[in-house]
């Protein structure tokens, strides 16, 4: 095995950051998120962070890495909530924020670099030919398409255009392999699930080509309800009208709203639904809004928001939890599904259950083809063994849980040991370099779901 001596010594010109300071802050993501993570990962640490300037310096940096048996974890723009893309056993963090160009946009296509920011290829594809991402994250402005592709699932546009894993949501990627000679591999159709959501542990991804749709002015909204299942049954009959454009359907149940978000328009006790509405579908989603008890407490288009106000995105997905933390670090978040077609008593069952120790936030979804919903609900943190019987008992009751309080991509991701993308690590990444300890699959194939949730973790 080399040294990361060697390894400096091997990249020559390529620009590397040893600063330890420097390295720690690059090695982190928004892990603190979870109470958990926070004791089990505050320790980690590149040993390095190399920043490559283009393709032919990732291929240098991956032979060298190589050469010296190196890990090697890639990062985008570090806003991961569960450690997807921290360096486990140290290494090099490969930063890949310099290779940030869109190459090229078509009718309903755009490509870009991996390190590209979202908002940036939006911006972009706005002002060349009116259009933008179908999906994006609430980190719209600091996230990058390939941590988005590597690292999430859905977001903004999930209740219209469905999740990221749906066929026809991401074209093409452009993938290098961790190999002693480094392959250049361009995956479409379905080989694009060898490393959607894969945290980057079996290729790195260094150019993506995703679909495009019409960039309406989209009209932001906060309505006000004075009973929250009133407030997910209007959701859930609101994401069925399909005809009324939209790209947000998120219901906040009381008290995440005045608490935590908007308390000059949100009373106390009120639930809130949150939304984008494209402006030619204004005058339908009035006539649809006349039928339900609820007060539009915000309405403004990107033109007309004040300088001081966020998008109403930013008070969404990931980002509730992180407004809420901002008020009370003591809080912390689930993510759940609740699968059609019993959703919406699947959310009243588990709002009755759990009042306010979990109040909920929920975000309706295009799932498999029907209309559903995620939970990412806000949990007042008591103790582990209290969050993990909240766990359980969803589980149990039929919302399956997407862990973020671990960071492996069976515990915390959407799916058990994936097949498809450990044959394709087997291949790619035949030592095992890539991003290691994130695969339980990889380390331990014959791992069962329901054993020990501490996987992978010492206390340190």
């Amino acid at each position: 095995m080399g040294t990361i001596e060697g390894l400096i010594a091997a990249l020559g010109e390529i620009a590397v950051e040893t600063q330890p300071q420097k390295v720690r802050r690059r090695s982190r993501d928004f892990y603190w998120y979870s109470p958990i993570l926070k004791r089990r990962l505050d320790h980690v640490t590149a040993d390095l962070v190399i920043t490559p300037a283009n393709e032919a310096e990732v291929i240098a940096s991956v032979r060298a890495c190589h050469a010296h048996e190196v890990p090697l974890t890639v990062r985008g723009g570090g806003t991961g909530n569960y450690g997807q893309a921290m360096p486990l056993e140290g290494g090099a963090v490969l930063d890949l924020s310099e290779m940030n160009r869109v190459e090229e946009i078509s009718l309903g296509r755009v490509r870009a670099q991996a390190g590209a920011l979202i908002s940036d290829i939006d911006g972009i594809c706005q002002k060349h030919s009116g259009q933008e991402l179908r999906l994006h994250p609430s980190t719209h402005k600091t996230g990058t398409i390939g941590g988005y592709i590597a690292g999430g699932s859905s977001g903004v546009g999930s209740i219209t255009w469905g999740l990221l894993r749906d066929r026809g949501n991401i074209l093409e990627a452009r993938v290098i392999t961790m190999e002693e000679e480094p392959r250049i591999l361009e995956l479409r159709g379905a080989d694009i699930q060898k490393i959607n959501h894969a945290y980057g542990t079996n290729g790195i991804i260094t150019e993506l080509a995703m679909p495009l749709a019409p960039a309406y002015r989209w009209c932001d909204l906060f309505l006000v309800f004075d009973d929250f299942m009133t407030s997910v049954r209007f959701a859930d009959a609101l994401s069925r009208e399909d005809a009324i454009l939209k790209k947000l359907v998120t219901p906040l149940a009381a008290p995440i709203g005045h608490d935590w978000l908007r308390p000059d328009l949100i009373a106390e006790g009120g639930h809130a639904v949150a939304l984008m509405i494209a402006d030619i579908a204004m005058d339908a989603f009035r006539d649809f809004l006349s039928r339900w008890p609820a007060e539009i407490v915000y309405e403004r288009f990107a033109e007309d928001r004040l300088s001081s106000e966020l998008p109403i995105f930013e008070y969404t997905w990931n980002h509730t939890t992180l407004h809420a933390l901002r008020h009370d670090r003591t809080v912390t978040y689930l993510q759940t599904l609740f699968p059609a077609p019993d959703h919406v008593a699947k959310v009243e069952q588990m709002y009755r259950h759990f009042g306010d120790e979990c109040p909920l936030h929920l975000e309706f979804v295009r799932f498999s083809g029907q209309i559903a919903c995620f939970g990412l609900q806000v949990v007042r943190y008591t103790s582990d063994e209290r969050l993990h019987a909240i766990i359980d008992h969803l589980n149990e009751n039929g919302c399956p849980v997407f862990n973020p309080h671990a960071c492996t991509l069976e515990e915390g991701g959407m799916k058990k040991v994936d097949p498809v993308q450990l044959e394709f690590k087997k291949e790619a990444d035949p030592k095992g370099l890539l991003n290691p300890g994130k695969m339980i699959g990889w380390d331990n194939p014959d791992f069962d779901e329901s054993g020990d949730r501490k996987f992978l973790y010492e206390e340190h």
